[in-house]
């Protein structure tokens, strides 16, 4: 009979699970442009198959209540949920156990975020101020995580130190956040009290269910899109309901190492002893880590690609190239990607420094932190999504998007250049 040795699992090495992530999204990354670059093409070689496939409708029915939506709508308010469920659980992670769980160590990208946020959003205004587009001002508020990686990543490690790659991707999980926040209090509508008291029903008793320790993840699932069904009819946006499930999810595994006895045989031929072999160490890995691991090559591989595909298919004519480049919406998008995300992080993070709240990563130079900031000039798959949300009018949704793409590839290439240049200087910090 063949027996084998159960041994407790070893630990992982510090910087595996960052590792895993980043190849994960810089994979997305080369698929998000491949995405924006076929929507491109498709929409301005056949514009008419562009436009009815994205605008076919599908219907869900139940009982008495029926929700249509476009196809286009079905990617933005369904499949981008669970691109924003992911970010909920890094999030989550992050705070818990990652980069953002000691307060000192996450002041510097915490207060550099807000900078990233705020500076962006008033030079906007500047721009658009006191117009009907003024609520486009959470658009040059984003950051593209997979595309700023996989700019660190086209660069190399000879000039992005590990600590450097560790504040943008901390930067801009923080700007997620308040991406989400943006989207929940500014971009809802028609709020409905009586739909809304239910959405903080389900939210109750999806933690009440978690408490009590039922596992099944199609329990779960059921909460899940309850509660998206909720936030829908309560006006409020739906992606919404993806981040509030992933701060739900545990980050503590509900068995520890311990459960799986040091020098145990496992029978190989007893399938019963096998499946509470792989039970005890699944649980001993936290649902959150299991989560991620699940979802993030879907949501990084397939969702953002193929929102990329229904977003990014502009139909690019002169008029609209001469109107864009006339355009206060444009403009203030490329001004607030391009030099107020540079600019906001590293004056909020110089000032954080010198207040003594925030410390410089070690072997990290302010040249470094000012190239890296011009990276998260890179906005395009949230930026994209708030833009939907904020233009009804189709054309000036148009000349928002031709900005932030011109805006994407210039903070793309500017940061790249800039990292290149900071790295070879090896310039110490003494500012």
């Amino acid at each position: 009979m063949n027996r084998t040795s159960v041994r407790t699992p070893e630990r992982a090495a510090p910087f595996q699970p960052l590792r895993a992530f980043l190849r994960a999204e810089v994979a997305g990354g080369v698929l998000l442009v491949v995405g924006a670059v076929v929507a491109l093409v498709w929409s301005n070689a056949f514009p008419g198959s562009y436009n009815d496939l994205w605008s076919t409708e599908l219907s869900l029915s139940l009982g008495g209540r029926e929700l249509s939506l476009t196809l286009h709508e079905w990617v933005n308010d369904g499949l981008m949920t669970l691109f924003f469920f992911v970010v909920g659980l890094e999030i989550k992670r992050e705070v818990v156990q990652g980069e953002l769980r000691s307060p000192r160590a996450a002041a510097l990208p915490v207060v550099g975020a807000v900078g990233g946020m705020v500076v962006p959003a008033l030079l906007y205004l500047a721009f658009n101020g006191g117009s009907l587009n003024a609520d486009g001002w959470g658009v040059p508020m984003a950051t593209d995580i997979a595309m700023a990686m996989g700019v660190l990543a086209l660069v190399g490690r000879r000039y992005v130190p590990a600590a450097l790659t560790v504040f943008l991707l901390a930067l801009a999980i923080v700007d997620d956040l308040g991406a989400i926040v943006v989207i929940a209090v500014a971009y809802s509508e028609d709020l409905s009290v009586a739909w809304l008291l239910g959405t903080c029903v389900v939210i109750v008793a999806t933690i009440l269910v978690r408490r009590v320790g039922i596992r099944p993840i199609p329990a779960y699932m059921s909460l899940g899109a309850l509660l998206w069904f909720t936030l829908h009819e309560g006006g409020v946006h739906t992606t919404v309901a993806g981040v509030i499930m992933g701060f739900i999810a545990p980050t503590v595994p509900l068995e520890t190492p311990s459960a799986i006895t040091m020098g145990e045989n496992v029978d190989l031929e007893d399938p019963a002893a096998l499946q509470r072999h792989v039970a005890a160490t699944r649980h001993c890995i936290s649902v959150v880590e299991r989560l991620l691991h699940a979802l993030l090559p879907w949501t990084s591989l397939v969702i953002v690609p193929v929102f990329a595909v229904a977003n990014a298919g502009i139909p690019i004519t002169t008029d609209l190239i001469g109107n864009t480049m006339a355009s206060p919406v444009a403009w203030g998008v490329i001004v607030g990607l391009v030099i107020g995300k540079p600019l906001g992080i590293t004056l909020a993070a110089y000032g954080a420094v010198r207040l003594g709240i925030a410390t410089l990563p070690t072997g990290v130079t302010w040249r470094q932190v000012i190239a890296v900031s011009a990276v998260a000039g890179i906005g395009f798959t949230v930026a994209v999504f708030v833009a939907d949300l904020a233009f009804p009018n189709e054309a000036v949704l148009s000349e928002a998007k031709l900005g932030i793409l011109f805006a994407s590839v210039v903070a793309g290439v500017a940061g790249t250049i800039a990292i290149r240049r900071s790295g070879r200087s090896g310039l110490r910090s003494d500012v």
